[in-house]
């Protein structure tokens, strides 16, 4: 593949950091291991700055990692000229001065649209699918990340797994270290990573009142106003963990995504919230629970059961069992099923630690998201 591809990945932030962070591992991942020359046309640099170290805020233009970084407006500059392929960022919209580019061309861009994961069956029969611009002689496809052969696959770099088996061979306990948040030997380290949800303030009661000793990382500014509401008012701040019962709460600044799946792979338990993190738990292939992103009348509970229908599959019965309770009830946010939930999945965390390990070798079997999506393009470029 010559060198001189070019790729212009559009992303506007509306799930805090899951469509910056998914958009750029991509980018990532598509100008390293795939040569691609990438830009990334995004609306928030704010954000992104929270997870990506040395980016400047204040410019529009950079290059920063291997990757061009943009500020995405409702007009393009007028250098911005179409790349060979262009990816839409979960039907983000292209501006239309840059469509109109698009369409100029003597060869239309490779126009992708990338969805949002998901395990439902449906995808598979919708993924790859042309939709014709009624105005402009462009197409876009439709391409679905999943689990199956039939779908887009998982983001997944080249290197990551055997990074995350050094790390883990040359790391101790799971939770010892720096990236289990300093938790000693004999606590249960626990990542916290999730949308506000009212059922924490009864799984903290729970925690505090465990036989064991728990240490819960939280990423500041998650659950604030849980933390707030449990703690009277005494939220921690980073660097001064709050202790109560047997619980200790420890807030830490956001982080590079390197540090943050480190931080997965050395957890006991991790809570993961929308897209991202909830694949780099899978990879982590540690116990972890998805916080899905909440939808208006109720339409993530499809995609919830689909999951976990798909992850039981195998799973020792009372494993199972546990598992699915815990996440329905956590994703209910009913502090009370979640507190009677958590003794029956705190039981089954060996088992799950086992099946975790499983599941991700499994999944690594199949290609990952770049490379279906560059096979994709250079085939109809």
């Amino acid at each position: 593949m010559p060198v001189s591809l070019r790729c212009d990945v559009f992303c506007r932030v509306v799930d805090h950091f899951g469509d910056a962070g998914i958009s750029w591992r991509l980018a990532q991942q598509l100008a390293r291991e795939h040569g691609f020359a990438v830009t990334l046309w995004i609306d928030d640099r704010a954000v992104l700055a929270r997870i990506v170290p040395g980016l400047d805020v204040e410019c529009d233009d950079q290059l920063h990692q291997s990757v061009r970084v943009r500020r995405l407006g409702t007009q393009m500059p007028e250098d911005a000229l179409p790349a060979d392929v262009v990816i839409e960022g979960f039907g983000c919209g292209v501006p239309e001065s840059y469509l109109a580019a698009m369409a100029a061309r003597a060869h239309a861009p490779v126009w992708i649209n990338l969805e949002y994961l998901s395990a439902e069956a449906w995808i598979e029969s919708a993924h790859e699918l042309p939709s014709r611009n009624p105005r402009l002689p462009l197409t876009r496809w439709f391409f679905f990340p999943g689990f199956t052969n039939q779908t887009g696959g998982l983001l997944r770099e080249r290197d990551l797994l055997a990074t995350r088996d050094v790390a883990r061979a040359a790391g101790g306990s799971s939770a010892g270290g720096l990236e289990g948040g300093g938790a000693p030997a004999d606590a249960l380290a626990v990542s916290l990573y999730c949308y506000p949800n009212p059922a924490l303030p009864a799984l903290f009661d729970v925690w505090s009142e465990d036989d064991e000793r728990i240490v819960c990382n939280i990423p500041d500014g998650v659950a604030r106003s849980e933390l707030d509401r449990w703690l009277g008012g005494n939220v921690p701040h980073q660097g001064t963990p709050v202790e109560r019962g047997r619980l200790t709460l420890v807030v830490h600044p956001f982080v590079a995504q390197d540090s943050f799946d480190r931080r997965l792979w050395f957890s006991d338990v991790n809570f993961v919230r929308g897209e991202d993190s909830f694949v780099r738990a899978q990879w982590a292939a540690r116990p972890f629970i998805w916080h899905i992103y909440p939808q208006a009348d109720a339409a993530h509970a499809a995609k919830l059961e689909a999951f976990l229908a798909r992850f039981t599959n195998g799973l020792d019965t009372v494993a199972a069992v546990a598992t699915r309770d815990f996440w329905r009830a956590f994703n209910a946010e009913d502090g009370a099923a979640t507190a009677a939930a958590w003794p029956p999945l705190r039981a089954n965390l060996p088992a799950l630690a086992t099946h975790g390990r499983a599941w991700a070798g499994t999944l690594a079997q199949q290609s990952n998201l770049a490379t279906r999506l560059v096979n994709f393009a250079l085939s109809r470029l």
